[in-house]
């Protein structure tokens, strides 16, 4: 690995550079050496990691074992059709247990683009509903990965990549925009790919959640230096609508890993850490957490709360 070069970089909003030192923290994801700071824009309200890694750089902090590349590998079994009891207990459970995760608009199948698709499970569980899927991702090995399973998958930064070819009934992003060096161009390229009708849906950590206040450097979906950008409700309509997109929902997701997670920090440092890597793997292992937490999460979630947020956005005309 090359020299890690660092950038200095205004908001990309425009705005007069007038930024607030918010706080400093490390690599808590994967351990790899660095201190960073995020500052806030004192005109638009807007978090960012800055200085940050350059785009040349980034590879760095995406190991070829980060969390959601092998997380969204596809094993052969899920590859099988599901049994007909299956899809009945899936329905049930999302009745009682809407986690607000992957929330969609009510759309038929069609043409469908998924940003930062990693190793391809979102792509492979649309296309079994009859979608049309194609995908960008950041990782070669994990766009390798997505494109073992037979569904057209574009290797690149979206800001640049060439492809695809829209327009596309439904774009979706589950946990990309923050990753992501000039989110206003990316989000302008999404436009021109989209169908004046069409849906873009866009799941971001929620830095105006009370997680964040708690937990500050220790907040779990922090996760220095990969995250650039750290939003708000009222800052992601701000990037969406420079973007060229108009904000037409806020799912506040109905889960507390995250948490979780954040207390395992905590406990990391006091050098409990044969418990603290239990909580601090739950975003990735522990599902049950997630059904036992349910009815605190609901509760948050009612007042916007929760550490994470799904948006739905149309073109602007």
């Amino acid at each position: 690995m090359n020299e890690v070069i660092l950038e200095d970089r205004g908001c990309p909003l425009g705005c007069k550079r007038d930024d607030e030192l918010i706080l400093t923290g490390t690599d808590r994801l994967n351990n790899l050496p660095g201190t960073f700071s995020v500052v806030k824009c004192l005109n638009c309200g807007l978090m960012r990691t800055n200085p940050r890694p350059g785009p040349q750089s980034m590879a760095y902090y995406y190991p070829e074992d980060y969390g959601p590349y092998v997380g969204t590998k596809v094993r052969c079994k899920d590859r099988v059709s599901s049994t007909f009891l299956k899809p009945r207990l899936k329905k049930v459970a999302r009745k009682i247990f809407d986690f607000k995760t992957t929330s969609l608009p009510p759309l038929k199948p069609g043409r469908l683009l998924e940003i930062g698709c990693a190793s391809g499970a979102f792509l492979h569980k649309m296309s079994q509903e009859g979608w049309q899927v194609e995908g960008i991702e950041f990782s070669k090995s994990a766009a390798r990965e997505a494109a073992k399973l037979g569904y057209t998958v574009y290797a690149g930064q979206v800001e640049s990549i060439k492809g695809p070819k829209g327009p596309f009934d439904l774009i979706v992003g589950w946990m990309v925009l923050e990753h992501l060096h000039e989110p206003v161009l990316a989000l302008k390229r999404l436009r021109g790919w989209i169908k004046p009708e069409g849906w873009l849906v866009l799941s971001v950590p929620n830095a105006g959640s009370l997680e964040f206040r708690i937990f500050r450097d220790k907040w779990y979906a922090l996760q220095l230096p990969s995250h650039l950008f750290h939003f708000t409700p009222g800052t992601v309509e701000k990037i969406l609508n420079a973007g060229g997109w108009e904000m037409k929902k806020i799912h506040h997701q109905r889960t507390l890993t995250n948490t979780m997670a954040s207390l395992g920090y905590i406990m990391q440092d006091l050098k409990m850490e044969k418990i603290a890597q239990k909580f601090i793997h739950m975003p990735e292992t522990s599902r049950m957490s997630n059904y036992i937490l349910y009815p605190l999460a609901l509760f948050l979630g009612f007042f916007g709360q929760t550490g994470r947020m799904t948006i739905w956005a149309r073109p602007k005309s």
